[in-house]
C-alpha cells in the first residue's frame, strides 16, 4: 500500500490552522522542526488524508484547503485511520510509527462550529519519528509493517 505527501504545514503557535511550507525537516522524538506540537511526546506529528477533506468539502465546507485541520502532513491514497497503532511507514526520507488514531477535540475547532462535524478526531492520525529527514509534497509514503 503506497499514497503521497500533498503537502506539509506548520504553525509556531497552538490552536491555529497551519501554513503550507515547500518542505519539512522530521527530527527523531521531535517531530516537524518549527512546529508548535513538535515535542518528545507520543503526538509529534499529525497526519491526515486528502480523502478526508474532500468529505468535508462535499458537505458544502468552502475555503478548505491543506493546513486547516492543523495536520502536519495532507497526504492522498491511504486510508490512514485503518493503520493499526504501531505500524511503520516510511515518508520521504523519514520512517515514522503510528501512536495514536483520532483525538479528543476539546476546544472545538472552526470548522465543527460551522458544520457540527470534523474528520481530525476520527480519520487524523499522530506518528512519532524514528528518523530523522525531509519531507516534502510528493514524496512517497509507503507502509513498512
Amino acid at each position: 500500500m503506497k499514497g503521497k505527501v500533498i503537502a506539509i504545514n506548520i504553525s509556531e503557535k497552538k490552536g491555529v490552522p497551519k501554513k503550507t511550507i515547500e518542505q519539512g525537516l522530521f527530527r527523531v522524538d521531535h517531530g516537524l522542526e518549527g512546529d508548535a506540537h513538535a515535542g518528545n511526546w507520543h503526538r509529534q506529528v499529525s497526519l491526515l488524508g486528502n480523502e478526508s477533506i474532500e468529505k468535508m468539502k462535499a458537505i458544502g465546507i468552502e475555503g478548505l484547503c491543506t493546513g486547516k485541520f492543523a495536520e502536519n502532513i495532507t497526504t492522498e491514497g491511504i486510508e490512514l485511520w485503518t493503520l493499526p497503532i504501531g505500524t511503520k511507514v516510511q515518508i520521504g526520507e523519514t520512517i515514522q510509527e503510528v501512536t495514536q488514531i483520532g483525538k479528543e477535540c476539546h476546544t472545538k475547532c472552526a470548522i465543527f462550529h460551522q458544520v457540527g462535524n470534523c474528520v481530525m478526531p476520527t480519520e487524523g492520525i499522530f506518528t512519532k519519528v524514528l528518523k530523522d529527514g525531509i519531507v516534502k509534497a510528493g514524496d512517497e509514503i509507503i507502509i513498512l509493517e
